[in-house]
């Protein structure tokens, strides 16, 4: 929609969101009725989590207690494949929707590099507009950015909670990488 007029006259989405237990801690998810509009990683407190998701709180219904239960599941370590989920990306730009829906067919327990992913879209010079495109997910886990690295297998910049150490840690999960040595504290 580019018309101005034509975008005012659309009322906005109402959303609605719901916060939930997991492995790694309290996550959110919001939802309007076109689908999933964004997902929350555990942040420093429930109260954080709910304001990041906008929305009001409310009950999820079947559908979006279907997708808690697979991002809970997967957060405990089972390999979920989460790619079934409807989303709504109306807030988000042509390039960022494909780079999503591309980044949605990674399958649990693998990963590929900004590049790879600037290649399967076609623009193969494209990396460092993946990394940003990735880096603005509203869905983290639902759309698995924690999946993609760097050329060399490196973990750069993670924008959710906790930043790299739980992208390491959801990929320990899915089994992508060697859990931490134990220590002796």
């Amino acid at each position: 929609m580019t018309d101005p007029e034509a975008a005012r006259a659309v009322p906005a989405a109402v959303v609605r969101h719901a916060l939930f237990d997991t492995a790694l801690g309290v996550c959110g998810i919001a939802w309007t009725a076109a689908g999933v509009c964004r997902v929350a990683l555990p942040g420093a407190s429930a109260e954080r989590t709910a304001a990041h998701l906008g929305g009001a709180a409310a009950p999820p219904p079947a559908s979006i207690r279907r997708v808690i239960d697979g991002v809970s599941r997967l957060l405990a370590g089972e390999a979920v494949d989460l790619s079934w989920v409807p989303l709504d990306l109306s807030q988000v730009n042509a390039f960022g929707r494909r780079v999503y829906e591309l980044t949605r067919d990674i399958p649990p327990g693998s990963t590929i590099s900004y590049g790879e992913l600037a290649a399967r879209l076609g623009q193969p010079g494209a990396a460092r507009a993946v990394g940003r495109a990735l880096g603005e997910n509203p869905c983290p886990i639902v759309v698995p950015c924690h999946r993609v690295l760097a050329a060399d297998g490196s973990m750069h910049g993670f924008s959710a909670p906790g930043g790299l150490a739980t992208k390491r840690r959801m990929l320990q999960l899915e089994g992508a990488l060697a859990p931490d040595p134990p220590t002796l504290f």
